[in-house]
């Protein structure tokens, strides 16, 4: 999947946004778009094997159970 990496407090916000920016513009389209698959599959593992999204009669409409 990918990789968790902790950031320094004392880094300025700023340069940690360059940071991952230059990393994201480096991918290729085909690793950019496995990655937000990764992302998707984490969220619906994480939110209890149910997708965030479902089909709600017209479009799609974002809820969290509570």
């Amino acid at each position: 999947m990918g990789k968790l990496k902790l950031y320094d407090t004392s880094i300025p916000q700023a340069q940690i946004v360059r940071e991952r920016e230059q990393a994201y513009l480096a991918l290729s389209s085909k690793e950019k778009i496995l990655q937000l698959m990764a992302l998707i599959r984490l969220s619906v593992l994480l939110n209890g094997g149910r997708p965030l999204k479902q089909p709600q009669g017209k479009g799609l409409v974002i809820f969290r159970k509570k």
